[in-house]
């Protein structure tokens, strides 16, 4: 099977309107004022997450969520099982693989996203997409119904049978890669379990970084750091998993008269928001980076005291993290075929520093 390589950025008619980012606050409500709408969030708990305790199970999902404000939901009886509807009321309850879990959630005020996608490659085992950046793939406290698993619901329609085997950050845009749910699905995963997944990605980094490197640093919870999402180098005798990423310098140039770096980087492992923590361990953040590209205090501005995001996106000069999953080679589930699919670099990054199509 070729190569795919997705055609440049807008040159597919959109099925669905293009929303301006506007600010991320959305103040949290239980429902209980009168007139509250509310949505059911379906969740599957997978072999990561079996064993957790209830309410730290929903806390790696809901991150933006405090435990209290957990606690409050399964008090009131909103956490329940998928088809019985049996309210599961005790934190301390285990949840276990395969399970189904129902949050019923009162629709907070979203934020307007890119609710499209182009589709680079799909035949009848697997579906190959560019994710715009801004969209989420999963609910999250803050959007609902702003997300991607929503939007191929409302695409393809409910029970379509396409299951995600990776997933990108809200910000980062580029190649994503589904598998037909049952076999096809796993033999992805498995090859992401495998490593026998490759992939690459471009990132504009403050400063100048001038060689070629292999950052090898075990990442957990950032220590000293007062947001609990934030990753660091956290040593793997307290708790710490193993990540590595190669990174190569590609291009330099200047934004708001300050020096930046194009990168590739190669991910060997799969660390939560490994390359945009390593990228910032070694001193180069990600432009536009809220968490890690810029000092704590505007992240926490955000989140604590209600900073618009707008604010904050004019005083970086961009509205979203400037990393694009360019790249995946992998095995075709089906036929075992090595594929590689690619996704041009986005418009609004190119604005910034222009990337030449790879040839």
């Amino acid at each position: 099977m070729p190569e795919v390589v997705a055609p440049a950025e807008g040159s597919w008619p959109s099925e669905a309107g293009d929303g301006a980012g506007e600010g991320i606050s959305c103040g949290y409500t239980d429902g209980t004022e009168p007139g509250r709408e509310f949505l059911d969030i379906e969740i599957e708990v997978t072999e990561a997450g079996a064993g957790y305790r209830l309410d730290r199970f929903l806390a790696k999902r809901f991150e933006r969520l405090s435990r209290s404000r957990i606690h409050r939901i399964i008090e009131l009886g909103r956490v329940t099982e998928a088809g019985s509807g049996t309210p599961l009321v005790r934190k301390q309850f285990r949840v276990h693989e395969g399970q189904r879990i129902v949050v019923h959630r009162p629709v907070p005020d979203e934020p307007d996203v890119v609710m499209d996608y182009d589709v680079v490659f799909q035949d009848y085992a697997m579906l190959v997409i560019n994710k715009p950046a801004g969209i989420p793939v999963h609910p999250t406290a803050r959007y609902l119904r702003h997300t991607l698993t929503a939007l191929m619901d409302t695409r393809l329609g409910v029970g379509h049978g396409w299951e995600m085997a990776h997933r990108l950050d809200r910000e980062t845009s580029g190649v994503m890669v589904f598998g037909q749910r049952g076999g096809m699905a796993a033999a992805l995963k498995n090859g992401f379990f495998r490593r026998t997944v490759r992939k690459e990605y471009l990132a504009l980094v403050h400063g100048r970084l001038s060689e070629s490197q292999e950052i090898t640093v075990p990442l957990g919870p950032a220590r000293d750091s007062r947001i609990n999402i934030k990753m660091g180098e956290c040593p793997q005798e307290e708790g710490g998993l193993s990540a590595e990423t190669f990174v190569t310098p590609l291009k330099e140039g200047t934004f708001r008269d300050a020096p930046i770096t194009l990168v590739r980087a190669q991910p060997r492992t799969g660390r939560t928001h490994q390359i945009r923590a390593h990228l910032a361990h070694i001193g180069h953040g990600i432009v536009g980076d809220k968490l890690y590209g810029v000092p704590e205090e505007v992240f926490l501005s955000i989140v604590e005291d209600g900073r618009p995001m707008a604010d904050v996106e004019e005083e970086l000069g961009l509205a979203r993290h400037a990393l694009h999953a360019s790249s995946i080679e992998l095995n075709h589930p089906a036929t075992g075929a090595r594929v590689t699919f690619r996704t041009p670099w986005p418009a609004a990054l190119s604005d910034v520093l222009a990337v030449d199509a790879p040839g």
